[in-house]
């Protein structure tokens, strides 16, 4: 892979559960944790888009079990309503009561139920799983405190900021790497939805440092970092309708930030037949387990799958010359420890549990695994299996 740099600057974004897309992210795993709460075994592919005032939910849904729920479109709006809610809109162009709600789902494919219903992957596609050493979460720096920023403005504005900021918020994080490792924030971007329309960039930057300092490693901020807060200047109309929303356009924010490849597929509303979602689960669980297992400091892998086929085409492991044992050994390793197909993954992480809503904001990745199923995919208890099986 040739000579990897160790002095670079490297930058990731996050942007906060009240960001458009991310408001639809939200309310379609809402939806498909609703609709899997009554019936593990539906398929869903739930598609939200949100502007001014109104949503608009699309996709398919093949039930299992066709009592399971008898008003769908009741429980949809609902579900919105509710979601929109919890977030925090009340704004004029954009409040949980007064929202128009179009309910556009409709029964999945004959053609695709066939194939998944044999066990076989829901889609074609190619997925990567990632981990990296330089943050106890074994997740790349930039992306992990950007996400954790934005975190933590959230609960702020829940509690003690409660009636100042607003629901809507960004962040960017513009990391310096010192001998391949996370040294210091080169420069700091956060804007901040606030509903006081004369507060300015400086008092919302008095307002979020408290914050930032408290969540970012002792010593990264810097007398020298850059900060660019609210640099727009007035932030006050937030969220969709500032700016339409759309489920799956923040895959990058979803997934490593930027420092690993992506295959492409969005995660938010589809059931874990869908391997977009399931087997990008399995690939970082495996990378992470790998590093943390020792086996390399940087674990990239990818699985491919073709729909209907239950096992994946490939799998490909690259440890960027920081591995331990030969990569092939890895890749061999991983294969005897864990079932690959859509049915194996789903039952070694146990995904047929309403766990989805908790994943659509600030990452998939780098997250607590809870005892109800949330994460599940961050648990790293391959490692003895692992090392046995690279002998």
């Amino acid at each position: 892979m040739g000579h990897e740099r160790k002095d670079f600057v490297f930058t990731s974004e996050s942007v906060s559960e009240g960001h458009p897309d991310k408001v639809c992210d939200r309310i379609s795993d809402s939806i498909l944790d609703e609709i899997i709460g009554h019936d593990p075994m539906a398929r869903v592919a739930c598609e939200a888009f949100a502007t001014t005032n109104q949503v608009v939910i699309g996709g398919e849904i093949g039930f299992a079990n066709k009592t399971t729920i008898s008003s769908l479109s009741e429980i949809v709006i609902d579900v919105v309503r509710s979601t929109v809610k919890d977030i925090g809109y009340e704004q004029e162009g954009f409040h949980w009561k007064n929202l128009d709600v179009i309910n556009l789902l409709h029964e999945q494919s004959a053609d695709i139920a066939q194939g998944v219903d044999r066990d076989g992957a829901g889609d074609q596609g190619l997925m990567f799983g990632y981990a990296v050493d330089e943050t106890p979460e074994l997740m790349p720096a930039p992306l992990q405190y950007s996400q954790a920023i934005l975190k933590r403005l959230s609960t702020a504005r829940r509690n003690e900021l409660k009636g100042i900021l607003g629901p809507d918020s960004k962040s960017q994080l513009t990391i310096s790497y010192k001998d391949g490792e996370p040294n210091s924030v080169k420069s700091i971007v956060v804007s901040a939805q606030h509903l006081d329309e004369k507060l300015t960039s400086e008092n919302i930057k008095e307002l979020i440092l408290p914050y930032v300092t408290e969540v970012m490693p002792s010593g990264w901020l810097r007398s020298d970092t850059v900060w660019h807060v609210n640099p727009t200047g007035k932030f006050v109309i937030g969220g969709p309708d500032g700016d339409a929303g759309l489920t799956g356009r923040k895959i990058i924010v979803d997934t490593y930030g930027g420092a690993a490849p992506h295959g492409g597929g969005a995660f938010s509303g589809k059931d874990p037949t869908k391997v977009d979602r399931s087997a990008a689960y399995a690939a970082r669980y495996l990378a992470k387990n790998v590093v943390a297992a020792g086996l390399a400091k940087k674990c990239v892998l990818q699985l491919s799958y073709a729909i209907g086929i239950a096992q994946p085409l490939s799998i490909y492991v690259n440890t960027f010359g920081s591995n331990s044992v030969p990569e092939e050994q890895i890749e061999l390793a991983i294969q005897k420890c864990m079932d690959l197909s859509p049915k194996g993954i789903i039952e070694h992480l146990d995904l047929l549990k309403p766990i989805y809503a908790k994943t659509s904001a600030y990452g998939h990745f780098g997250r607590e695994h809870t005892r109800e199923g949330h994460f599940s995919w961050e648990k790293t208890d391959l490692i003895d299996d692992l090392l046995q099986k690279i002998g």
